[in-house]
């Protein structure tokens, strides 16, 4: 019988930097949100504007970075102010 013995295994340290990118495509007619969070920003996506403000104030009491991003047209953010209008009306109502 004849036994071999290996020692020397080939190894490699590879090391990427990689640029992130966004793998996704922005739904047209969905309200997005962006949490500014290290070392990634977190974009969430809502079908209506109430399910969006709902998400946006929860983040926004617990003491998160949230950005407001709109509703998207297919060219460019739509609404983009909708949370501070509200904000107006309720302190405009009191």
């Amino acid at each position: 019988m004849c036994y071999f013995l290996i020692t020397d295994f080939p190894t490699v340290d590879l090391y990427f930097i990689m640029r992130s990118s966004k793998k996704f495509d922005y739904g047209v007619g969905k309200y997005y949100l962006t949490i500014n969070s290290i070392p990634n920003n977190i974009t969430l996506s809502r079908d209506t504007a109430d399910t969006a403000l709902y998400i946006y104030n929860k983040y926004n009491d617990v003491g998160k970075q949230i950005e407001w991003l709109g509703k998207w047209n297919g060219k460019k953010f739509e609404e983009n102010n909708l949370p501070k209008e509200i904000e107006k009306k309720a302190k405009a109502e009191k």
